[in-house]
């Protein structure tokens, strides 16, 4: 191998998970797979290769902080944001060279003024236990889910102009690993059968298999993408 040829995955094994992971955060990967060239883009430099990363992705998605499809990259909110939040803390974690890129120092800036509502990098005790820990920890109760999930409805109906009507893959990636794909499932159809979200049919932007796979089919109602809420 050349010496001027840089194996990221070997000699900077921490660093390039951080780097992918937040990138991947910043081109809002929580809320939708982001396009492999996209992710490409932005953090394979020209004397790097796509093959480079490789190694550090399939670890990722090993450790559940990332899902890959054939077309893409999403960040698991749970997982993926602690994942990224302890990497970013590390003492391992640096640029190299003396010119940072701008995504990445915007990313940060970012990252910094969100720190109370994303997994943060501080380990800010939250009545005696960390952000991060608060965050990552499971969801045990239906009245918990609830809770959790329109909290999510409406930032996500916020933030992206949704006009009410939320796609469920995106809930479900932003809860993450927090609750199980069957609790999901059981206790948002506990959601609507109290008359607080209606699940509703539709068609998901690019058909994407993971994104219809995220939503949920019922027996009765067959696919469900769409969640509105009723009790405004």
């Amino acid at each position: 191998m050349p010496k001027n040829t840089l194996n990221i995955t070997s000699q900077n094994t921490v660093q390039t998970r951080t780097r992918l992971l937040l990138a991947l955060w910043d081109l809002g990967g929580t809320q939708q797979e982001v396009k492999k060239g996209q992710l490409t883009k932005r953090i394979v430099s020209k004397s790097q290769k796509v093959a480079d990363y490789q190694g550090s992705l399939k670890e990722l998605q090993n450790q559940g902080a990332i899902a890959i499809s054939k077309k893409g990259y999403s960040l698991t909110s749970g997982k993926g944001l602690e994942v990224l939040g302890e990497g970013l803390r590390s003492s391992d974690f640096k640029f190299e060279g003396t010119i940072v890129g701008t995504w990445a120092a915007n990313a940060l800036v970012k990252w910094i003024s969100q720190i109370d509502v994303a997994v943060t990098g501080a380990d800010v005790p939250v009545n005696g236990k960390s952000a991060i820990a608060e965050l990552s920890k499971g969801i045990a109760s239906y009245d918990e889910f609830k809770s959790v999930a329109l909290e999510v409805y409406d930032k996500l109906n916020y933030e992206y102009n949704l006009d009410n009507l939320v796609p469920i893959y995106r809930i479900r990636r932003e809860i993450g690993d927090r609750v199980s794909r069957e609790d999901f499932n059981t206790w948002l159809l506990e959601i609507q059968e109290k008359d607080i979200l209606q699940l509703q049919g539709g068609s998901i932007e690019d058909s994407a298999p993971d994104k219809i796979e995220d939503s949920i089919t019922t027996k009765v109602s067959g696919l469900r993408c769409y969640a509105k809420r009723l009790n405004f």
